[in-house]
């Protein structure tokens, strides 16, 4: 019997019960995958967090794997091409990855880049799909000035860099203590606070072509929309009621045009793991057994990097 998270009714983690359960044979499209490492995401914990239609309990619970193929059905290959049992893949947009065992749709996974190890790459697809969007929807481009509120986090260290690889320049806010993160990666950091729009604009010697936004606080939106002139280049992942109040762009994996993107750069995500050039820091793990623990972790913010489930 394997074993996995679900949630039986709305509420934080800690109401998910942590159960046994049988995966299901795969079948033609499908593939059964050893669970190595599960990526640990705001989303996960979202999801069930409160009511909202279209949810039917229970649900398990994770987005994200990395793993190796136990079984997989006939005729079937993956997102990345022909598999093989023992094979070891990377999987997103997955429904129940908190598991140590998990049958899944085999267009879903692809090779697993050899460049990281299962904790890093149970992260990489929901950051950096979520990082390569931000900057394709702001067309942010090469010789650009951008500025990224939560450089240091997840998101943002896949964001920097996606942009230095293209060429743009991103200045990107952080503390005192993570600002050499955003130096490591490619970024001029910034420092939050009292005096953030004075300080970007010192930094910057010209104007901010673009604006992306990952923690969601009103400083984040009222220096973007101070520094911005064209708010259909400011985004935000973190403030949707921003968004709606002020005229910027919202993105969630939940909107379809959000999830066509996200689907189509995950082959290009993997070629960049495999040369070097996306890497994923890992700040801490957890064993599956302590989901929520983790996800309070992640929740409290600033975890200085990825977290992820050993099972």
């Amino acid at each position: 019997m394997a074993r996995r998270w679900v949630a039986t009714e709305w509420g934080s983690p800690d109401s998910w019960s942590f159960e046994e359960y049988e995966p299901a044979l795969p079948g033609e499209g499908e593939i059964t995958v050893r669970v190595r490492a599960a990526g640990v995401n705001p989303a996960d914990a979202k999801h069930v967090a409160a009511p909202r239609s279209g949810v039917a309990f229970p649900v398990p619970i994770g987005y994200e794997i990395s793993g190796e193929i136990v079984a997989i059905g006939p005729d079937t290959r993956i997102g990345s091409g022909e598999a093989h049992p023992g094979d070891q893949v990377i999987a997103f947009r997955v429904r129940g990855g908190y598991a140590d065992e998990i049958t899944i749709p085999a267009e879903k996974a692809f090779a697993k880049p050899t460049t990281l190890d299962h904790a890093a790459a149970s992260n990489l697809f929901l950051t950096g799909t979520t990082a390569a969007e931000m900057l394709f929807v702001t067309g942010a481009s090469p010789g650009e000035t951008l500025l990224l509120h939560g450089a240091s986090g997840a998101v943002g260290v896949a964001v920097l860099q996606l942009a230095a690889l293209r060429g743009i320049r991103v200045i990107g806010t952080a503390s005192a203590a993570r600002a050499e993160v955003v130096r490591r990666f490619g970024g001029v950091p910034v420092a939050y606070g009292p005096g953030l729009e004075t300080r970007v604009r010192e930094l910057a010697g010209g104007p901010v072509d673009a604006a992306l936004d990952a923690v969601g606080t009103d400083e984040a939106i009222d220096v973007s929309l101070a520094l911005v002139a064209d708010r259909t280049r400011i985004v935000t992942i973190a403030a949707a009621h921003r968004a709606e109040a002020d005229g910027i762009r919202w993105i969630a994996g939940s909107q379809p045009d959000s999830a066509r993107f996200r689907d189509e750069i995950r082959g290009e995500l993997v070629a960049l793991a495999q040369n070097g050039d996306l890497v994923v820091p890992v700040a801490m793990t957890f064993p599956l057994s302590e989901a929520p623990e983790a996800l309070r972790v992640l929740a409290g913010g600033h975890p200085g990097g990825a977290i992820a489930l050993i099972p």
